[in-house]
């Protein structure tokens, strides 16, 4: 196997980590809820902004993380109490036209609260360098921290979900919330907190991306689509179809941005190649999805049947 294709499958691995932590909340949000919450990716950008200037105050990478977490979750959790409450009744594109305005809004609010120049955030001094995985093969530190902290963030959501009472009021409130409701369980509270999960998610997203990426005004919308797809391809309402669907949709945009190019450049003429392989690699995880819907339309894991 060669020292490139391992880099890619690391790369697909800590893509995939990353769109895990987003997926998951939203899956469940949409799930139980009902609701198709498109300021989702938003949260994700309140904590990348919160863990930047959290860590340029402060110089620590914790303090950062904890700004993160309660940032997103707190926003979120403000957002649900004042917004999509009033959304549960209605139909599906109310909820998308009212995201789509908070969306809006939260692009606003960050740049009034933070200012429009981009934070810069340091990778911390413990996750800097590389580790030597094969002779020839340096794989960044930070990189490998993401994946574990997507399995670690992975393993403690399935036991959340399958081992405690509260677990079980999210699978009994997502079966039929009615009946949950008439056994005296605060159904309202249960999608408070299950909102404010998926927030607390998507800004420890935020925070392990703060390093690696560019943060900025709308960086939250970009990822928004690619999530999407991911609890397409897997199953919306599923955390297992979440975890599945961010490692196929990872590893097909690391592979394919790795071998698409060198194909390409191997067959055809470089300037027709250049062009070409720049949109197959945009489109290919877009063709993934469209030939497993084929196959098995409600996604791989659905939630149900």
């Amino acid at each position: 196997m060669s020292t490139l294709l391992i880099e890619q499958i690391l790369n697909g691995l800590q893509y995939g980590a990353m769109l895990f932590l987003l997926a998951s909340g939203l899956t469940l949000i949409f799930g139980i809820m009902g609701v198709i919450n498109l300021t989702h990716g938003s949260f994700y950008m309140v904590g990348a902004f919160c863990a930047a200037y959290a860590a340029t105050a402060t110089g620590s990478f914790a303090a950062a993380v904890l700004a993160a977490l309660a940032g997103a979750g707190l926003y979120g959790l403000v957002m649900e109490l004042v917004v999509i409450r009033r959304l549960y009744a209605r139909d599906h594109l109310d909820q998308v036209l009212a995201t789509f305005g908070m969306i809006l809004f939260t692009n606003e609010l960050v740049s009034v609260v933070f200012g429009r120049t981009p934070p810069f955030m340091d990778i911390p001094s413990f996750l800097t360098g590389t580790v030597a995985l094969l002779p020839g093969l340096a794989y960044p530190v930070v990189r490998l921290a993401f994946i574990l902290v997507g399995a670690v963030v992975a393993i403690g959501l399935w036991l959340l979900i399958t081992r405690t009472r509260i677990g079980m009021l999210i699978r009994a409130g997502a079966d039929d919330r009615a009946m949950v409701d008439a056994l005296g369980v605060d159904i309202r509270r249960l999608f408070s907190l299950v909102f404010a999960l998926g927030a607390v998610l998507c800004g420890l997203a935020g925070v392990m991306t703060a390093p690696l990426l560019a943060v900025e005004i709308g960086m939250g919308e970009r990822i928004l689509i690619t999530t999407f797809v991911v609890i397409v391809v897997g199953g919306v309402g599923s955390v297992r179809g979440a975890a599945v669907g961010a490692l196929i949709v990872g590893m097909i945009d690391s592979l394919g941005r790795a071998y698409i190019p060198i194909t390409l450049y191997e067959l055809l003429p470089p300037e027709i190649a250049s062009t070409l392989a720049a949109g197959l690699v945009s489109a290919s995880i877009y063709v993934a999805m469209a030939a497993i819907l084929l196959v098995r339309p409600r996604g791989l894991l659905p939630a149900r049947g």
